[in-house]
């Protein structure tokens, strides 16, 4: 054999060695925290055992993820997006996902309509929502509406989200509903955080960036996620739900595949684990998450606690394609 067909054959067979790792990694973009650690346990260990494949994670808000996907145009940063509903309605009216195939997605037809996209495009595989978050350590009377936190006795106690997260979004909106306005007249929401502005010990991008002020007592109060709640009080954290009288307001944390994958078949079978029976439970207990699955059932203790049942009937769930379109207003 001469030196340069045996180069060509030691080329080809390392070629063929590396090709099926790389196509078996499944690159998905999720939000960071307890999020992707109970995403890990909950999802990614089933899928990986199930395919062969493995999941690599890559951090980021709803808000950065888009980013991402418009700044990659046709090369493929990632398989699997995680968003909130009004930005992957965004993302998708810009022409950046590709449809899903319902009919290869195990465990679709048992999903609630609210939870996916009438076109195919996404579907969630939770129910969430932002309500008021407070120390138990501080708090003796927990506030019951979103009105309590402008109370004066809460100066230099407050962690508020900042606008580019759907929290920070979703906050502006109860803060325009309690004034009287709405997600079309948005202004009197503006005007009531800056009146909130004394109490403000930090407006946060991340949502565990304040994992550390509860800890140390920095802050008695924050606008935050009811699954995040939830999965810090489970782990020590001093920390419990309020949901306010007026309405938490509903979070619809959808999955996607970005059009410039070419993996659509592995990211449905992901997808497809994340609607499980089995996996919404473990994410539900860990998270503290509400199932869009409607066949899963959770523990009377659990049920309580997660948007579940009749605190997801009292809670506000904004028109996202109106969201989606006034957003770059704001």
């Amino acid at each position: 054999m001469t030196v340069s067909r045996l180069i060509m054959l030691v080329c080809l067979l390392a070629a063929a060695l590396a090709g099926p790792a790389s196509a078996d990694e499944l690159v998905v973009a999720t939000f960071g925290g307890t999020f992707v650690d109970n995403s890990k346990k909950c999802h990614a260990a089933a899928f990986e055992k199930a395919t062969g494949s493995t999941v690599k994670y890559v951090l980021g808000s709803s808000v950065q993820t888009a980013a991402k996907m418009r700044a990659a145009g046709s090369r493929a940063e990632f398989d699997v997006a995680y968003m909130d509903s009004q930005i992957v309605k965004q993302v998708k009216a810009e022409g950046l996902l590709q449809p899903l195939e319902p009919a290869k997605i195990e465990h679709w037809n048992d999903l609630y309509d609210a939870s996916r996209d009438k076109d195919g495009y996404w579907v969630s595989m939770i129910f969430a929502g932002t309500i008021t978050t407070y120390n138990t350590n501080l708090v003796k009377t927990p506030p019951t509406s979103w009105a309590d936190l402008w109370k004066p006795e809460w100066k230099g106690k407050l962690a508020i989200p900042d606008i580019s997260g759907t929290s920070g979004q979703q906050f502006l909106m109860a803060a325009a509903r309690l004034n009287g306005g709405s997600v079309e007249n948005i202004d009197p929401g503006f005007e009531a955080i800056k009146k909130l502005k004394p109490n403000v010990q930090m407006m946060y991008t991340q949502p565990d960036q304040i994992i550390p002020l509860f800890e140390r007592g920095d802050i008695a109060l924050a606008v935050w996620y009811t699954d995040r709640t939830g999965a810090a009080a489970l782990k020590g954290v001093p920390v419990a739900a309020a949901y306010p009288s007026e309405g938490a307001i509903g979070i619809v944390p959808t999955v996607s595949v970005p059009k410039s994958s070419t993996k659509r078949d592995l990211a449905q079978k992901y997808i497809a684990a994340l609607l499980a029976p089995e996996g919404q439970l473990c994410f539900g207990q860990s998270q503290f998450a509400g199932p869009t699955n409607k066949k899963v059932q959770l523990p009377p203790d659990l049920a309580k606690l997660v948007p579940y049942g009749p605190l997801v009937q009292r809670m506000f769930f904004p028109d996202t394609d109106l969201v989606a379109r006034k957003f770059p207003e704001w």
